[in-house]
């Protein structure tokens, strides 16, 4: 063929970091020469200089289409004057490429189906090639059926945790040491599957650290200067459960269906928190409910009529808007974190949607203890209703929560009397905790359980002759007015108890 006759190509950004130029090099389904701007490469540059890992692909991925052009077709760097190319951002260069290409009169290589149609509509030859699925990665072989997560860190072994929530152990999957070369290649098909759209996304890419959600796999790759090293996080859900899995109790069911509508899920990291508030948003689905969820990163395995939004490429303003708007009967926020999530779900709950929210922590009365200084006291219970606490993969407590103007527990001046957070044993109906005002401090204090069964055991073999009674806030201890072996050192130890369980004392002969 000749040069006149020679087909000439100009490249499009997605093309290259998605591995398609380099694949249809590969395959010798482009043949002529290939023209990349200037403007492609000064945005990648800029990328990576600024940490981003869409920039460290695309410039590996450069070199590779380098390599494979070699003795199969011509590749050329062009760049054109007066452009200030350093200060165009990804959709400004693919404007650039699309009128270089326009005007140059070559044909367009994209695997975007906006910029095939935007160049289609100036008349210029295309060729759109849809993204291609992913391969198997890297990063897949160091899972087995038993793995939970793999730990890869530059200049250690990798490590691997097996097991399933609760019940894990930490495995070492080779002796040798992970390199960074290793590592960066390893990043670098994960960014790449991302970019294809649809397998995965790139959650969050800052400097220092990329989350990405890949089909099953939720992955954290930090690297310098924000880690001594590069390193890899990957956790990959073992199973998929059903509410039904989980054997609750009717009562509780019947609460899920008909009342809770403003749920906590808490546990500690790795408790099964998210695979719980999986399977409720599947159960009210099921139910005939419109379901939403608000993640970050997107790593719920829910059925298509369930739209996840990621909290990354919204402000908390437009998330409110769109979900008040939508109206949707649930909405699952995994997890809550900072000041605005709070801030989200107790808006979305007071405007009356259903909220199941996700959080850690490592009891049920902390969960609880994260609203106290972000809204009034009286307003807890009209914003969670039930508290929910997972763990190792199962409901160990569940907590209701009700407002009531009483005496606090342990206070005996009728005065006092104030409203009181009350969180009960949602299963027992026992009351565990009160929440009130006490002067401009919000006191969270426990109410010691069978107070009144136990303490009578105890002082019955302190006081084998007592009649020992819990009347109230008054503990009451009968005496016999003859042969009872009463010493000072077991009045005093009595007096103790009541005071350990903020009762009255009250020694009644008999």
């Amino acid at each position: 063929m000749s040069r006149a006759e020679t087909r000439v190509y100009v490249v499009d950004l997605d093309s290259i970091i998605d591995g398609s130029l380099r694949r249809l090099i590969e395959r010798g389904e482009v043949k002529g020469r290939i023209l990349i701007h200037k403007a492609i490469v000064e945005y990648l540059h800029s990328e990576a200089v600024n940490g981003k890992s869409i920039g460290f692909t695309g410039l590996n991925e450069l070199s590779n289409i380098l390599r494979a052009s070699k003795g199969f077709v011509e590749v050329s760097i062009v760049e054109e004057e007066k452009r200030l190319l350093r200060e165009y951002d990804g959709q400004s260069v693919k404007a650039i490429v699309r009128d270089y290409a326009w005007r140059v009169g070559a044909t367009l290589i994209t695997s975007d189906g906006v910029q095939a149609m935007a160049a289609q509509a100036l008349g210029i030859p295309v060729l759109h090639f849809s993204k291609e699925p992913a391969e198997k990665l890297k990063l897949e072989t160091f899972f087995d059926y038993k793995t939970m997560s793999v730990h890869l860190k530059e200049g250690a072994p990798p490590l691997a945790k097996v097991g399933s929530p609760g019940r894990w152990v930490f495995v070492k999957l080779r002796e040798a040491p992970m390199t960074r070369a290793e590592l960066e290649e390893i990043s670098r098909e994960v960014v790449e599957a991302a970019s294809r759209g649809g397998y995965g996304y790139v959650e969050i890419d800052r400097v220092g650290s990329t989350i990405v959600q890949l089909g099953d796999y939720r992955i954290v790759i930090a690297r310098p200067p924000l880690s001594d090293g590069w390193e890899i996080t990957a956790v990959k859900p073992l199973v998929k459960l059903r509410l039904e899995d989980y054997n609750l109790q009717e009562k509780l069911l019947r609460r899920l269906m008909e009342r809770a509508e403003g749920i906590l899920i808490a546990g500690a990291p790795g408790m099964g928190k998210t695979t719980f508030a999986q399977a409720l948003a599947e159960f009210y689905s099921r139910q005939g409910k419109i379901v939403k969820t608000v993640e970050s990163p997107r790593d719920m395995r829910l059925p298509a009529i369930i739209t996840q939004y990621s909290k990354t490429y919204a402000s908390m303003g437009e998330l409110h808007d769109i979900l008040l708007l939508s109206r949707p009967d649930y909405t699952v926020f995994d997890e809550l974190r900072n000041d605005e999530d709070f801030k989200l779900y107790v808006d979305l709950r007071l405007a009356g949607i259903g909220m199941v929210g996700v959080l850690h922590a490592t009891s049920p009365i902390d969960a609880i203890q994260r609203f106290i200084r972000r809204v009034e006291l009286g307003m807890i219970p009209s914003i969670v209703d039930t508290v929910i606490f997972i763990d190792k993969g199962m409901v160990t407590k569940v907590y209701e929560l009700s407002i009531n103007v009483k005496l606090p527990s342990g206070l005996r001046e009728a005065e006092l009397t104030r409203p009181v957070v009350e969180v009960k044993d949602f299963i027992t109906g026992e009351l565990e905790y009160e929440i009130y005002t006490f002067g401009e401090q919000t006191m969270v204090v426990p109410v010691r359980k069978g107070r009144g069964a136990n303490i009578e055991d105890i002082i019955r073999k302190i006081m084998p002759e007592a009649n020992v009674e819990v009347s109230g806030e008054t503990l009451i201890v009968r005496l016999p007015r003859y042969g009872a072996k009463i010493t000072a050192r077991k009045v005093k130890r009595v007096k103790k108890l009541a005071e350990d369980h903020g009762l009255e004392l009250k020694f009644v002969p008999e």
